[in-house]
């Protein structure tokens, strides 16, 4: 009966580590120090062995294949946010519909602002971590509906319950 191997733990590569010596631990320092990123010489080797060590990798969390987006990219986001600004400013500045038309506009604008920033800047996207963004980003919007919509029932019912009627206001003499 064979003892199949088993995955070092942490404490196992630890133990496994070889010492550094004080220069390449001075050489290591500087080189995470520089400012310029030249990346040739012993610095960059020994600070990217010592990176290798701890397990990092230059993935740095992300996961999927998405990169974190385009220059043309972001100037379709900057542009379609500054559309989107600019129209609720000048239907508001120019009074061409009535008030209560005018805010329902700016709300729709509104809520096309929201999903351009989602999709241009905070590359949200069905892809992106296996979906659970867009998981994540319905329930906080169900929750959202759900408490406004409880609120304002629940205001309005006060309003209408608590309002005495038919009784007079005015203190007596």
């Amino acid at each position: 009966m064979s003892k199949a191997p088993t995955k070092p733990t942490a404490a196992r590569k630890l133990a496994a580590r070889k010492p550094v010596s004080r220069t390449a631990a001075i050489a290591r320092a500087e080189a995470m120090a520089a400012p310029n990123h030249d990346h040739s010489g012993v610095a960059h080797d020994v600070a990217h062995a010592h990176h290798d060590d701890h397990g990092h990798h230059d993935d740095h969390g992300h996961h999927d294949a998405q990169g974190h987006g385009s220059m043309r990219d972001y100037l379709i986001g900057f542009g379609l946010s500054v559309v989107l600004t600019a129209i609720p400013f000048w239907l508001v500045m120019s009074g061409v519909f009535a008030p209560q038309l005018t805010g329902g506009i700016i709300m729709a604008f509104a809520v096309a602002q929201i999903v351009v920033h989602m999709i241009f800047f905070l590359h949200m996207n069905t892809k992106s971590e296996g979906g659970w963004t867009i998981l994540a980003l319905i329930f906080t919007l169900i929750l959202v509906v759900i408490a406004l919509t409880g609120s304002l029932w629940v205001m309005y019912h006060l309003n209408a319950n608590m309002m005495p009627q038919g009784m007079d206001m005015n203190p007596a003499p």
